[in-house]
């Protein structure tokens, strides 16, 4: 097991409700889990939505938590269900009700990296899966309660920004309003998962850093936005896509020239979303 499962980094003071997560930027590959896998060390890191924790990395100084993953996501996907088991893959687990997710790969244990590429030779035992889950997903998604929770208290709103990247080519059939190429995807379950000034006020930070956003498609949100996202109880989730070409090679999986400059840009960005969770603006909560 990687200690901790998750790395968390807190602010001096916490002066938002907004909370950061990056759930698919965990790059610690064990030996033993790269040994069983048929690919090779960069093909199994297509997946991975690489240096996203770095892109929010200035949460904190903004008065904002954020919360990482450590296990990569060929090794456990944070962002589905623990219920969410692949009979193709997993020893033991009865095929139920269809799941395009569970069925194209993409579960809680990925059968597959991007493109379809199987990730082992053969299945694993149940045990196996449900060590992984014990061990990472459940502390994660235990902090990433804990830390809602604490807004709640603290603030009366919660607003989670799940943060993610997508590959260039998931795009190309992407038309922003204006008629230009989408540069940010907005996932908020066509409205189910968060109030919509929050947002508005979320593509607004983003449209003044000079980036194109559109909302929902291709990518409306998946586990943590179904789970987590309650409006009506003042508890937000938006998640966000970003191009992975803005920052990086996406073929040799390394930070490209542009790096430096988006990285400072995205610390604007974020700098302006945390201001939408400022006790100003805060609603009281429901009696």
């Amino acid at each position: 097991m990687i200690e901790p499962a998750y790395h968390l980094v807190e602010p001096q003071m916490r002066t938002t409700s907004v909370v950061f997560a990056s759930p698919h930027s965990g790059r610690d590959y064990a030996w033993s889990f790269l040994r069983r896998s048929v690919l090779d060390e960069r093909a199994i890191r297509s997946s991975e939505d690489a240096f996203v924790d770095m892109l929010f990395d200035s949460a904190p100084i903004a008065g904002a938590p954020l919360l990482s993953a450590r296990a990569p996501r060929a090794f456990l996907d944070l962002n589905r269900s623990a219920e969410e088991l692949d009979p193709a893959l997993i020893e033991g687990v009865r095929k139920s009700a269809h799941n395009p997710r569970v069925s194209s790969g993409l579960g809680v244990i990925p059968r597959v990296v991007a493109n379809g590429r199987a990730i082992y030779r053969g299945k694993m035992p149940l045990r196996e899966a449900q060590v992984r889950i014990r061990d990472y997903w459940r502390p994660y998604h235990d902090k990433l309660q804990t830390l809602l929770y604490e807004s709640l208290n603290q603030f009366g709103e919660a607003i989670l920004i799940d943060c993610h990247s997508m590959p260039h080519e998931a795009l190309d059939s992407v038309v922003h309003p204006h008629g230009l190429r989408p540069d940010i995807v907005l996932g908020d379950r066509f409205g189910a998962a968060a109030r919509a000034d929050v947002v508005d006020r979320i593509e607004s930070a983003f449209a003044a850093a000079g980036l194109n956003v559109v909302r929902n498609a291709p990518f409306a949100g998946a586990y943590t936005t179904q789970h987590y996202g309650r409006p009506s109880r003042h508890q937000h989730v938006i998640q966000v896509e970003i191009d992975r070409a803005l920052y990086m090679n996406e073929h040799t999986i390394r930070p490209n020239a542009n790096f430096a400059a988006f990285r400072a840009l995205m610390a604007d960005v974020v700098a302006d979303l945390t201001e939408i969770g400022r006790p100003a603006r805060i609603p009281l909560a429901a009696e």
